[in-house]
């Protein structure tokens, strides 16, 4: 048994070490710096700036401001952004600016890496949604699609880097026999489609499958139809669908989901949904972000403070916003799994691919 006088406080350390604290100072310095950078990063892949840059020599800000079809003045004021930055090289003597190929290699719309710049529009975009989160904390209450503007936009670059481009020749063969099914036919869901690019892609590769999305928000589903109108695609079809209530029986031979069901309102009831509606020997082919469950095992995690930010401002108020707990962006994979196999899969194989680091793919069979 404990007394009083075996419980003790911790010792508060009242000594400032001068040094640490100018270290930790200058730090926080740098971080204030490299978020307005990454204001500017957005606001030049959103203008196209980077693109351009990548095919000049060495030019004035006047000749890009015309090549590009903007002001001069603003223009050179992005420009001086990037200079000290050090992704723009500049000539004090003729007055040019240069983007080096090292450089555009992960800031254009063909870069030979993932274009790091579509990451960048998440840090304005927060900014954009700040007086509603802090609404949030004071109430506990959430949010809607509609209070961040473009974030569909964003997605859907996100979802042509890090899904689109390796769908059919890295993640289906992991699945036996996918591909072959596919060219056969196959129906197929696509849950939280938002603008539809990787089913889109399916639809095209596949004419003998039939393929449907879902998404809660009208617009993007209003332009994921367009998009299916203008290739004169028969076989493809978006639907405005609140998943919450999403209840259907062997309907499908394949389910999709791109990082889209930890923004659910309930998570756990929309897998067991998706376990229900699989015919038998279905899959389910889940992305959804990687990081642990455990915040220690995420210090290292690839970009684990931009995630839990953006978990912060949109994943977790999103959810709470449609009624739902809140299981935040970086909800852990563990959860993920144990959601997955508490609905009845009797098969899940989890794979983190090389190109991906910052994603889980999960393939869950669902047996006779």
């Amino acid at each position: 048994m404990f007394t009083d006088t075996e419980t003790t406080e911790p010792v508060k350390d009242t000594h400032l070490d001068a040094q640490a604290a100018e270290a930790f100072a200058d730090c926080t310095a740098d971080m204030i710096n490299a978020g307005s950078q990454c204001v500017m990063l957005s606001i030049g892949h959103r203008l196209g700036l980077f693109d351009l840059m990548a095919t000049l020599p060495p030019e004035s800000s006047q000749q890009i401001a015309n090549k590009a079809g903007l002001t001069e003045r603003y223009v050179r004021e992005w420009l001086a952004v990037m200079v000290t930055a050090n992704i723009v090289e500049y000539s004090a003597s003729l007055k040019t600016y240069y983007l080096p190929k090292i450089h555009a290699a992960c800031l254009t719309r063909d870069a030979e890496h993932d274009n790091l710049a579509v990451y960048a529009q998440f840090i304005p975009m927060m900014g954009v949604a700040q007086d509603r989160i802090l609404s949030c904390f004071e109430s506990g209450g959430g949010t809607q699609y509609d209070d961040y503007p473009c974030f569909h936009k964003i997605m859907s670059e996100d979802s042509e880097q890090s899904v689109v481009c390796s769908l059919f020749d890295v993640v289906f063969p992991l699945i036996t026999g996918l591909d072959q099914k596919m060219q056969i036919g196959m129906n197929v869901l696509d849950v939280g489609c938002g603008k539809g690019h990787a089913l889109i892609a399916m639809a095209e590769r596949y004419p003998q499958s039939q393929f449907t999305g879902y998404d809660l928000c009208e617009a993007t589903v209003v332009e994921a139809n367009h998009l299916v109108k203008t290739r004169e695609l028969k076989n493809i079809q978006f639907k405005v669908k609140d998943l919450a209530s999403f209840n259907v029986h062997a309907e499908y031979d394949l389910i999709t989901s791109f990082d889209a069901i930890h923004d659910q309102k309930d998570p756990q009831g929309l897998i067991n949904g998706i376990q229900r509606a699989l015919r038998d020997s279905g899959v389910y082919l889940m992305q959804d972000i990687g990081g642990s469950a455990h915040l220690e095992k995420n210090i290292d995690f690839p970009m684990a403070s931009l995630l839990y930010s953006i978990s912060c401002t949109h994943c977790t108020p999103i959810s709470i916003g449609q009624g739902g707990e809140g299981l935040g962006a970086m909800w852990g994979w563990e959860t993920a799994q144990t959601m997955l196999e508490n609905a009845g899969f009797q098969s899940v194989e989890r794979h983190v691919l090389p190109h991906d680091p910052m994603n889980v793919w999960f393939i869950s069979h669902k047996e006779r």
